[in-house]
């Protein structure tokens, strides 16, 4: 996961971040799939929210993207 620096934080739009409060930046799948880890401990409205804009920005990341297919693949041999 590529690193932020504060300034490209600052200046990364509203529709970049999947919490309340600019709390988890998504420019990209690797933090997209960060955030759909770290919502996990969150309550159940909030992890809704987080995971929404996730599959928003990135729809093939949990849910029966290539890492689902992957597993299917190698249980049937």
């Amino acid at each position: 996961m590529a690193k932020l620096s504060s300034r490209q934080r600052k200046r990364m739009p509203k529709s970049e971040f999947a919490g309340p409060d600019r709390s988890f930046p998504i420019p990209d799948a690797s933090h997209g799939r960060n955030a759909l880890a770290r919502a996990a401990s969150k309550p159940p409205a909030e992890k809704a929210r987080i995971d929404a804009a996730v599959h928003r920005k990135f729809p093939s990341i949990g849910k029966g993207g290539k890492k689902t297919a992957r597993r299917r693949s190698r249980s049937r041999a």
